[in-house]
């Protein structure tokens, strides 16, 4: 396909930004590389605003020979892949602390810079970090989603063209990278999604951290996405690749730095002992993770069940996004407890107050599929303002008090 035909998508964390830029003196985009950022912040070069990207070998080597040098002078800058020279973090602490006029350096990172040490030192209270992470459905459709919204109001939006059986499935095996999404054949999607982690692998990697077996991230990664969606036994997964407890731990802290994948922590309150407190583990993108596991249309045509973990991971990072360009914050969690009730993705908001988010790959609901719902609901009370089995059917169906189930597409509806 031709790039200059690739569609430009309107992503709802620009706005952030935008509004970001008039108070702050340093704004911060970050996300997994190819998600859009640079695309994104190239729409604020008509200020007038100077673009640099770190990714030009040249420029990146001059920013890490003299990072106060390579800063000097530069006013409404943008400057891409900053994680590449976290060097020049202190340069630019000390450029703003002589000039805190807002928007004088818009930044963009393909790692997480909140975990490198350069930046909780040198930029506290001088930047807004806004996060973006692949698009989501609802920026494809140019449609706004208010799932959040309207569940910690109770409520939830029926869909007008709710997306079920093969329409989902081809939706979720592509997940929302810009690149998989411009490539019709499932192969190229493949072949892409492949060279993409090899080079995050090969040189983002490099940039944040110190690993003694590079080699060891792709294979590691295989085995988590066969863990995606459960809970997290370091030793275990480590046990598969001849590597310790501590030595996983630091790397697949490393690929969470990466936005490859992401923990979700469990909820619990002080006074509930019978929960198990171990996060779960989630890929970023569903297309990603269906390329590791080398799932395909047909394979799913003739074993349904390694969809499951597919759909939960969608669903989860459709919701991750929504909180990313939210003006609300939230906290994402899981809840299971030592019955095994478990309930995917709990959100809560800053009140306190808590969303349920149970996913099934069936065309079909049980009132069993509720147990962890109604255990959820039972241990918070008032607190729980909607519980919610999200499936691959059309309707929505009331299954008591507050809890219902509903169209996977009601998260972009």
């Amino acid at each position: 396909m031709d790039d200059t035909k690739a569609p430009i998508y309107d992503r709802f964390t620009s706005s952030k930004v935008a509004v970001a830029l008039t108070d702050t003196p340093v704004v911060m985009l970050i996300g997994p590389r190819q998600c859009g950022k640079t695309t994104l912040v190239r729409q604020f070069l008509d200020d007038p605003r100077e673009y640099i990207t770190l990714d030009d070998d040249t420029v990146l080597e001059a920013a890490r020979h003299d990072p106060t040098g390579f800063v000097r002078g530069l006013d409404r800058v943008t400057i891409d892949e900053v994680q590449r020279a976290p060097e020049i973090l202190r340069a630019i602490k000390m450029s703003v602390d002589g000039d805190r006029r807002p928007g004088r350096f818009l930044l963009t990172g393909s790692a997480n810079v909140l975990s490198l040490p350069q930046v909780s030192e040198s930029l506290a209270g001088r930047m807004e970090i806004v996060s973006l992470m692949p698009l989501s459905r609802s920026e494809i459709d140019n449609k706004s989603a208010v799932f959040l919204e309207a569940a910690f109001a109770g409520k939830l939006v029926k869909p007008n063209r709710p997306m079920i059986a093969d329409e989902l499935l081809q939706t979720v095996l592509v997940g929302g990278y810009p690149e998989m999404l411009r490539r019709e054949n499932p192969r190229r999607r493949q072949a892409w999604a492949r060279d993409y982690i090899r080079a995050i692998v090969e040189r983002d990697v490099r940039d944040i951290a110190e690993i003694e077996k590079l080699d060891q991230l792709p294979k590691l990664l295989q085995v988590l996405a066969h863990h995606s969606g459960q809970l997290t036994n370091f030793t275990q997964i480590g046990g598969q690749l001849g590597i310790d407890d501590k030595t996983t731990r630091k790397y697949v802290g490393i690929l969470e730095q990466l936005f490859l994948v992401h923990r979700l922590s469990p909820w619990f309150r002080n006074q509930l002992k019978r929960l198990i407190k171990t996060p779960k583990l989630h890929f970023i993108d569903s297309g990603l993770l269906a390329v590791l596991l080398g799932v395909t249309a047909e394979q799913v045509a003739k074993d349904r069940s390694c969809f499951g973990a597919l759909l939960e991971t969608y669903v989860f990072a459709e919701i991750l996004k929504q909180t990313a360009w939210s003006d609300q914050r939230y906290a994402l969690h899981h809840y299971r407890d030592k019955d095994q009730d478990e309930v995917d993705i709990v959100v809560e908001n800053e009140q306190g107050a808590l969303v349920g988010v149970e996913v099934k790959a069936s065309a079909t609901v049980h009132s069993s599929d509720f147990k962890g719902l109604r255990k959820l609901l039972e241990i918070s009370g008032d607190d729980l303002k909607l519980g919610v089995v999200l499936y691959d059917g059309p309707n929505i169906v009331p299954f008591g008090d507050r809890l219902f189930a509903a169209p996977i597409s009601c998260l972009w509806s």
